[in-house]
């Protein structure tokens, strides 16, 4: 396998700097979250927004069928919390957490110590690059990503190496952020607002070239609906009492108000049984 090298700004992010432990992302899941179940109105609490976290990868694990009896995979498993969740709640075969950071994956071994203890056949978790899997061929039921795809260089490979993975009938969901639009200035204007953006961390791509790239890998049905309304302004509620408006953090709103960012739940499926 090649060896995919990370940007200097995921490597630092999610290695020194650990964005895990940042309390925006309270619980260690490092996702925007989901908060239609949550109430915006009144003072939202630590447990609000864990499980706005947790509620994401639901949305995320719902999306991808029945798991009763499957093997599952996640790219970019980070501390593996999302992982453990998966196992506990949708009973699958097995859960592979997989990571392209090394101290990510030390995190999630330690995060999750009791589990691997107590489930050691249950999951599992391995060092890979989302655009070049340590995964056999067909090895899996579902392959989902939550919140990871904007770091992924190389989407065209990713939807690759997704579908070379799944089974025949095996499915493919990915939560993240893409632009709604093909405006060649749209990345220009998310990097004036937006560090993540500017730094190199977040990638600008339209949503219609990750479908495009999953129906070119040979996925059926590739499909993106927005979740924007269900993520931006709980995202940005819970930012407000850290961050005051006009800070980057509570630009993210105002992009997707701009129409230069939303959210989406990505689904396609491998043809076959």
């Amino acid at each position: 396998m090649e060896q995919v090298e990370m940007r200097a700004a995921v490597r630092e992010t999610y290695g020194p700097a650990d964005l895990s432990s940042v309390p925006v992302f309270a619980g260690g899941f490092i996702n925007f979250g989901s908060w239609r179940s949550i109430d915006l109105a009144g003072p939202l609490t630590v447990d609000d927004r864990i499980r706005s976290q947790q509620d994401l990868y639901r949305r995320v694990l719902d999306a991808a069928g029945p798991l009763t009896g499957r093997r599952i995979a996640e790219v970019g498993c980070g501390l593996g919390v999302g992982c453990a969740l998966a196992l506990r709640e949708y009973g699958p075969e097995r859960v592979t957490g997989m990571d392209i950071h090394p101290e990510q994956l030390e995190r999630a071994r330690r995060t999750n110590a009791e589990l691997l203890a107590a489930s050691p056949q249950g999951l599992r978790f391995v060092q890979g690059a989302a655009e070049d899997m340590p995964l056999g061929d067909g090895e899996f039921d579902c392959v989902y990503s939550v919140e990871a795809a904007q770091h992924f260089d190389d989407m065209a490979a990713f939807t690759r190496e997704a579908a070379r993975v799944l089974r025949p009938g095996g499915r493919l969901v990915v939560a993240s952020f893409f632009t709604p639009g093909t405006d060649p200035e749209n990345g220009a204007r998310l990097a004036s607002a937006l560090e993540t953006f500017a730094d190199g961390l977040d990638i600008a791509r339209p949503v219609t070239l990750v479908t495009d790239a999953l129906t070119r890998a040979g996925l059926t049905d590739a499909r993106a609906v927005s979740i924007g309304p269900d993520v931006w302004p709980g995202w940005d509620r819970w930012l407000s009492d850290q961050w005051a408006p006009g800070t980057w953090p509570r630009n993210f709103l105002t992009a997707y108000e701009r129409r230069d960012l939303d959210y989406y739940l990505v689904t396609a499926t491998r043809p076959g049984a």
